[in-house]
């Protein structure tokens, strides 16, 4: 989770959404992003996106089944999505998303009967993840 912080505060200073993704398999690190979209102009340059794109990359599979994906801030629908469609075996991540969370803050959608279940925590480094958040649109209003 604490590299998953150092790819955030990457973003922030990149002027991004500080919000970092690192995914592990066998206590290794395979991939590292955070939130690319104003540098991209993609709507898809979510950390959480780029990195299972970089580990479908380096595992040379679509299937990330026995990964656990560390994220600072609890995925939105659309990286839900996609961990499930990759057969993430788990997540783990820091603070809830009061307005786009797609596991506890708005709607649960690692719940729904898909045809694969996803192992989900969170809480982890809570207190660090929401700073880093809370500063940079802080900082954004202030502009």
């Amino acid at each position: 989770m604490k590299l998953a912080l150092k790819e955030a505060n990457k973003a922030f200073k990149k002027n991004e959404v500080p919000i970092g993704a690192v995914i592990v398999l066998d206590n290794k690190v395979i991939a590292k992003a955070h939130n690319l979209r104003e540098k991209n102009n993609l709507t898809t340059s979510h950390a959480e996106i780029i990195a299972i794109q970089k580990a479908n990359k380096k595992l040379k599979s679509w299937r990330l089944d026995s990964c656990t994906l560390y994220v600072t801030i609890e995925p939105c629908p659309m990286c839900a999505g996609a961990i499930i469609q990759a057969r993430i075996k788990e997540v783990v991540y820091g603070a809830r998303d009061l307005k786009a969370g797609a596991h506890s803050s708005i709607l649960n959608l690692f719940e729904f009967p898909f045809n694969h279940k996803v192992e989900v925590h969170s809480g982890v480094l809570e207190d660090e993840s929401a700073k880093i958040i809370s500063k940079f649109f802080k900082k954004l209003r202030k502009k």
